[in-house]
């Protein structure tokens, strides 16, 4: 069976959608006679921990690891909730402290390209002891951070290892680059290591057809698309809210902040009592300020739950028992090529998908071509409505129901039997 290393930053008990990705392929790989190894941080600082996700690492399974310094953790003695926010790349772009902004400055043009940054000598020492050991001939290196790819062009250049540089985000287009207050030069850092990696990996993966497209610009490197999945098991049932539920999974970034939708929603509340009274909004994960005060300012607080952080598993079974799933993307042109992890387990969940983001997104093209739901820009306004009501009168004579069709290629098994070809 081919040995196979896997640097990844992320792992349990890591807990959001960073995790998923690597835990998933990990759990497959043995099916397609792949061995994999999993090389990881000894002591990280996750802002979000799932400790449930411990139990599905494969059994039998070789990880090592080594401790890294993060500044994150000095950082966090001034201000815990700040640092957790930002380290997970929630940035209040309103009102933002002295502390915050001074957080990002330093984030920015000290920590290139982030703050993991010195986990990659001691690992590149590290490994390659390891390398000789299980006489590897491949690794995988997993970003966002993407420091961890830094690990893997090194280790290609002293060992001429096969190198496959995964990227679950874009590098220097992500929305929230732009927020780190970079100098001209720390800009010019930025993308001379990221034109490094992609001319420099072997072969890359992307999870979308639009960070495809950017890299091809950037590199002649084959880069093939997998996207994230779900796990079939997971494709359970379980028993519908009472209430018309429309819920969120995972974080609300600010500018994820779709105000025709809580429009509408107003505006239907106050022309139909009974809806208000079957109205609720929850809310699993963070939410920013601004969204928060969009939402009372259109009168919704009534209809707010907000459930906090949860496990994999609550995530899950609160996805399967909602009537309606909300997925919301920063309207802007960096965005449209950004399709969230957690889509994919929507459609497994095989509740109609309420998506909202800018014209031309990728994930909103899969929702139609799945007919997983319905995708509207932040523009709409009256066909929005319109669809709710439908749904509304769907769900009061209990029919309700997803349409979904030719989901199971994005299975956790099936995406993992497309990565395994490429190695």
């Amino acid at each position: 069976m081919k040995k196979v290393l896997i640097i990844t930053y992320y792992w349990p008990p890591a807990g959001g959608p960073g995790v998923q990705r690597w835990l998933k392929f990990v759990k497959y790989l043995r099916d397609f006679g792949i061995e994999p190894l999993v090389y990881i941080p000894e002591n990280p600082h996750y802002p979000i921990e799932d400790a449930t996700l411990a139990s599905e690492v494969v059994e039998n399974l070789t990880v090592y690891s080594q401790p890294l310094f993060e500044p994150y953790g000095i950082a966090k003695v001034f201000s815990s909730k700040k640092t957790k926010r930002i380290s997970s790349g929630i940035i209040q772009t309103k009102n933002q402290s002295v502390f915050e902004k001074a957080m990002l400055w330093v984030r920015g043009n000290f920590f290139i390209p982030d703050a993991r940054k010195y986990w990659v000598k001691p690992s590149v020492k590290y490994l390659s002891d390891i390398i000789a050991k299980e006489k590897l001939k491949t690794i995988i290196t997993t970003g966002p951070p993407h420091s961890v790819h830094l690990i893997g062009r090194e280790l290609k250049k002293l060992h001429g290892l096969q190198w496959l540089a995964d990227f679950r985000d874009p590098w220097t287009s992500i929305g929230y680059h732009k927020e780190l207050r970079l100098s001209k030069n720390s800009q010019k850092e930025h993308k001379a290591l990221e034109h490094a990696v992609l001319n420099e990996a072997d072969k890359i993966v992307v999870t979308s057809k639009t960070t495809k497209e950017e890299f091809e610009s950037i590199t002649k490197q084959p880069i093939s698309v997998i996207t994230n999945g779900y796990d079939l098991e997971h494709s359970g049932e379980v028993d519908l809210d009472k209430g018309f539920t429309i819920s969120h999974i995972g974080s609300l970034l600010s500018g994820r902040n779709p105000e025709n939708l809580w429009k509408v929603l107003s505006q239907i509340a106050r022309e139909n009592a009974v809806f208000r009274g079957d109205l609720q909004l929850e809310f699993m994960g963070v939410v920013s300020q601004d969204v928060m005060d969009t939402m009372y300012r259109y009168e919704l607080g009534p209809y707010i739950k907000m459930r906090g952080y949860g496990s994999h598993a609550e995530a899950l079974r609160k996805q399967q028992s909602s009537q309606l799933l909300l997925l919301v993307e920063i309207d802007s042109e960096e965005t449209k090529g950004i399709i969230p992890g957690k889509l994919f387990e929507y459609m497994a969940a095989k509740r109609p998908i309420l998506a909202v983001g800018p014209q031309g997104w990728e994930a909103g093209e899969i929702i139609q071509g799945t007919n997983a739901g319905k995708v509207f820009d932040y523009s709409a306004l009256e066909p929005l409505k319109n669809t709710i009501l439908a749904w509304y009168e769907a769900y009061k004579k209990g029919s309700i129901v997803s349409e979904s069709v030719d989901v199971e290629r994005f299975s956790r098994r099936a995406l993992t039997e497309e990565l395994s070809k490429l190695l």
